[in-house]
C-alpha cells in the first residue's frame, strides 16, 4: 500500500483455487482522497497492494466494489469514481497471466445516461469473459436510476446495456442490478431490486444466454410474501448454464423484514 495511508479497506475478495486470490478496496491518500488498489496472494502469499493502474487517469474519490477470479493470475475488478463534473461513474479493470491491465470507463455507460453511475457486482466464468451490472442514472442530479449489465468476451469489454425488459417492471423511481454470477461464457444471471408503481420494491431476475440478455422478470411468487412492499434480490449464483439460485430479502405484513426462502430461475 502507498506510503502514508491512515485509513484503507477491502471491498471484495475472490478467489481462483487454494491460496490464489485477490483483494480489491479503497485507502485514503496523503491528500484525503479515495483511490482504489487491488492485491493478489500467489501460492499462498499477499503480495503488496497497488494503486489500480490507470485509475487515477479516470478520475477521483474512487473505489474497487468488486472482485473476480476465475483462474489464478486472472481476474477482473470494477468500481467507482468520481469525474470532473462531480459524477459517479464506473470503470473495470482486468488481470492476465498476474499482471493487472489499465481501468477503463465502463464503455457505453455514458451513453445511457448523463447522471452519475455505480457498479454493483462482477463476475467472470474464465479469463477475459466477465459480466458486471449496476444502475446508472438518466439525468445528472436526476433521483430516477435504471439498471445496466455489461459483458466481457475474449477479453474485450462490450458496451452497457440497459437490463432487457427492466424498464417494463420500473414504474417507480429505480432500478439497480446488486448481484451477477456467470456460470460459463455468456451464460450468466443477475438478480436486484426496482420500484414498482406503488412506490414499493420488488425483486427481479434476468439472464444471460450465449451472449444474449434476456428481458427481466420479477421473481416468481415473491409478490406474495413480500406484503410490505420491500423486496430484493441480494445474491445470485449459477452452477451451469440455465441453473441458478437466488435469495434476498422481503419485508412481511407487518413491515418487518424476515429471510427469503430459496428460489431458482
Amino acid at each position: 500500500m502507498p506510503a502514508g495511508i491512515a485509513i484503507a479497506g477491502v471491498g471484495s475478495v475472490s478467489c481462483a483455487s487454494a491460496g490464489n486470490c485477490a483483494a480489491g478496496g479503497s485507502y485514503l491518500d496523503s491528500q484525503i482522497h479515495s483511490q482504489g488498489f487491488v492485491a493478489v496472494e500467489q501460492n499462498g502469499v499477499w503480495g503488496t497492494a497497488i494503486e489500480v493502474p490507470g485509475l487515477s487517469a479516470l478520475g477521483g474519490n474512487a473505489g474497487v466494489a468488486s472482485v473476480s477470479c476465475p483462474s489464478a493470475g486472472n481476474c477482473a475488478a470494477g468500481g467507482n469514481y468520481g469525474d470532473r463534473h462531480g459524477r459517479e461513474l464506473v470503470f473495470v479493470v482486468s488481470e492476465r497471466n498476474g499482471v493487472w491491465r489499465q481501468a477503463i470507463r465502463v464503455p457505453g455507460i455514458r451513453d445511457l445516461g448523463k447522471g452519475s453511475a455505480q457498479l454493483g457486482s462482477v463476475s467472470c466464468a474464465s479469463a477475459g469473459n466477465c459480466a458486471a451490472g449496476g444502475f446508472y442514472g438518466s439525468m445528472q442530479g436526476e433521483t430516477f436510476y435504471k439498471g445496466f449489465v455489461v459483458s466481457e468476451k475474449n477479453g474485450v469489454w462490450g458496451r452497457a446495456i440497459e437490463v432487457p425488459g427492466l424498464g417494463t417492471l420500473t414504474t417507480g423511481r429505480f432500478a439497480r442490478v446488486v448481484s451477477v454470477s456467470c456460470a460459463s461464457p455468456g451464460n450468466c444471471a443477475a438478480g436486484g431490486d426496482y420500484e414498482d408503481r406503488n412506490l414499493h420494491n420488488q425483486g427481479f431476475v434476468v439472464s444471460e444466454k450465449n451472449g444474449v440478455w434476456g428481458r427481466a422478470v420479477e421473481v416468481p411468487g415473491l409478490a406474495a410474501l413480500n406484503k410490505g412492499g420491500n423486496a430484493g434480490v441480494g445474491s445470485v449464483s449459477c452452477a451451469s448454464p440455465g441453473n441458478c439460485a437466488a435469495g434476498g430479502s422481503y419485508a412481511d405484513r407487518s413491515g418487518h423484514y424476515n429471510r427469503l426462502q430459496g428460489f431458482v430461475t
